[in-house]
């Protein structure tokens, strides 16, 4: 067990978050960032298997077949889109994305920078973010609702074209101004 490097893992990474939440702005969703990784649900999958490149929720996902922690942390963190799947209004649809709150989308965005920083350490660049969220773009289907993926994939754009400090004033001035 990794104990130890895995709490500085998580520590690195929402210390991370919180810096870019207070940024534009979101104070409370920077203080309350992923508190439930410090639950024994989550943080003794973590230890178990830490890597240190990569999240250990996909270790447990491949040992056995799916990630007890991750569902226990999509269903407590708001800024997961797992978090708004649920069933459309219209019968026909099924299972679908629901609109996201804006405020949630920019922590998503957030927390996608913070983890790619975590992970990719000095090889991290800001238009990593962006190249990982295309490579799984084609997968997510109606599991986000459009305006919700449209909002996510112009930030990741922009970040990879002007860079976060650019992003993140665009954010603080035009997208959580509306």
């Amino acid at each position: 067990m990794k104990a130890w490097q895995h709490f500085r893992t998580i520590n690195h990474h929402r210390f991370l978050v919180m810096k870019g939440c207070f940024k534009v702005g979101l104070y409370r969703q920077g203080l309350l960032h992923d508190l439930s990784k410090y639950s024994p649900s989550e943080f003794l999958v973590g230890c178990r298997y830490y890597q240190g490149t990569r999240s250990p929720n996909n270790a447990e996902r491949e040992e056995i077949g799916y990630s007890r922690a991750w569902l226990h942390h999509k269903g407590r963190n708001r800024h997961h889109y797992e978090y708004w799947i649920d069933y459309s209004t219209d019968p026909k649809e099924g299972i679908i994305g629901m609109k996201m709150p804006v405020r949630y989308v920019i922590e998503m965005f957030i927390d996608r920078i913070a983890a790619a920083k975590t992970y990719r350490g000095s090889k991290y660049t800001d238009s990593y973010p962006l190249e990982y969220y295309e490579k799984g773009v084609a997968r997510l289907g109606r599991m986000v609702h459009p305006e919700t993926a449209q909002l996510l994939h112009s930030l990741l754009k922009m970040l990879a074209r002007d860079g976060e400090e650019e992003t993140f004033r665009y954010i603080r001035g035009k997208v959580l101004k509306k």
